[in-house]
């Protein structure tokens, strides 16, 4: 990859489940290959119902179960500066990504993309919200959330390599 840092921001709706969960996910995933200087990563949700509040208590101990600390995030909204300051906006289902496309000009939706597109064989193309169900749920986002950052990862990598 080249000397410049890859900015990436990962969305949801409040910012306590989904995204600080892709956001930890992918964290790991960078530590683990020793690649964390290569990268900065963040979260944000298109709604304010949270903002400075701690990731939901059930995606901190889904997380911390597979070795993952969520516990020092803190949920914001994104904001206008965002789409200048990161290389990638990944939204975690369709909606979050028709609000974004709502927010920036469509000369910046190049930078938009769903989380899941980075996915291989992918049973859907969203992560669903766990907010009001079980706890499977939250165990079942942070599999998505592992197999999406698998692919996102090896993309951005090729195309360093090319770059």
């Amino acid at each position: 990859m080249n000397s410049q840092r890859v900015r990436i921001l990962f969305v949801c709706m409040g910012n306590i489940c989904r995204s600080p969960t892709a956001e930890g996910v992918f964290r790991r995933l960078l530590a683990e290959r020793q690649l964390e200087q290569q990268f900065e990563v963040d979260s944000a949700g298109t709604h304010d119902y949270h903002v400075g509040e701690p990731p939901d208590a059930r995606s901190v101990a889904a997380a911390r179960r597979r070795g993952i600390d969520l516990s020092g995030l803190r949920a914001r909204m994104v904001d206008a500066r965002d789409i200048e300051r990161f290389d990638l906006i990944l939204a975690m289902d369709a909606q979050n990504l028709e609000e974004l496309r709502r927010r920036f000009e469509p000369s910046q939706h190049g930078r938009l993309a769903l989380m899941m597109s980075y996915a291989i064989d992918a049973p859907t193309t969203g992560v669903p919200d766990p907010y009001y169900g079980g706890s499977q749920g939250f165990e079942d986002v942070l599999d998505l959330l592992e197999q999406a950052a698998e692919g996102l990862l090896q993309e951005l990598l090729r195309e360093g390599d090319r770059g």
